[in-house]
């Protein structure tokens, strides 16, 4: 495959019209990462102008409780952040073109939800989804707002707390966490954990079986939005690439399938989708 880079600047449309070209009739699956979510208001990791920052890993938040008690802060405000989240042009795009069957599903690296509430049947959240919390003890499942009414009840604080930057994993920074009450599983009393994939942490088998199982089912792939600096998105990539699939890769700034990609837009992912789905959905 012969990788051709189109700037949108002076080629769009004629950008677009090569990648319609090449996904019409073809079964395509969908891989989307942060970047798509940004024009929904939710910052990106790497994206140009992204704050520097660690994500918090899976065996500090299961050792220290201090860390423990940051995160969980920081997380509340986040979540609230998320929730006044809407889905964009982006996430309504893919969902037109689902519905009209031009795209079997979408894998998602995102955690924010707005894909189902845009209207997309076939999501697969890789990463997990922050509506949803569980216990590492007992397995219970709760809804995030459940736990949010429980954290704001033993922390009054919290209802008015002003975080300065919230983190597409839904973190926030907060740093004033003395007295902090974490929650506990109201079954077992077990250590409750936001029912996302954290740094150190391995994606849940069955998710990736599902992602694996839509890559092998489609004719071309999509990937939108994200750098694919994560390990998954990359599996998912050479999958589809071992298969000689058409690859597209859409996104702002420099990705590591640009090499393996049949066509890279160097794009917004909204306004690309958005100019595809015409093309495609009519």
């Amino acid at each position: 495959m012969t990788t051709e880079t189109l700037p949108v600047a002076a080629a769009a449309a004629a950008a677009l019209d090569a990648v319609a070209e090449l996904l019409r009739g073809r079964h395509t699956a969908v891989l989307t990462g942060a970047g798509l979510s940004t024009d929904s208001g939710i910052p990106d990791y790497r994206g140009k102008g992204a704050p520097v920052r660690t994500p918090m890993n899976f065996q500090t938040f299961i050792s220290d409780e201090r860390a423990r008690k940051r995160y969980w802060a920081g997380s509340h405000v986040g979540w609230h952040r998320f929730r006044a989240a809407e889905p964009n042009l982006g996430h309504r795009s893919l969902a037109r073109l689902e519905h009209r069957g031009l795209i079997s599903g979408v894998i998602t690296q995102n955690v924010d939800g707005l894909h189902t509430r845009a209207g997309s049947r076939h999501v697969v959240d890789l990463h997990g989804s922050l509506d949803l919390v569980l216990c590492l003890d007992c397995g219970q499942a709760f809804g995030r707002d459940s736990v949010a009414a429980r954290l704001e009840a033993a922390n009054p604080a919290l209802a008015t707390t002003d975080a300065v930057r919230t983190a597409p994993d839904g973190d926030a920074e907060v740093s004033d966490i003395d007295g902090f009450t974490i929650p506990d599983c109201s079954v077992c009393g077990g250590m409750l954990k936001p029912n996302v994939v954290f740094f150190g942490e391995l994606v849940p088998t069955v998710k990736f079986t599902e992602a694996t199982a839509l890559v092998s089912g489609a004719e071309a792939l999509i990937i939108a939005g994200s750098s694919l600096f994560v390990n998954s998105g990359i599996r998912l990539l050479e999958q589809a690439r071992r298969r000689k699939l058409p690859i597209v890769v859409i996104n702002l700034g420099e990705t590591k399938g640009d090499g393996r990609a049949m066509i890279k837009l160097e794009a917004g992912t909204s306004e690309s989708l958005a100019g595809l789905a015409d093309r495609l959905a009519g």
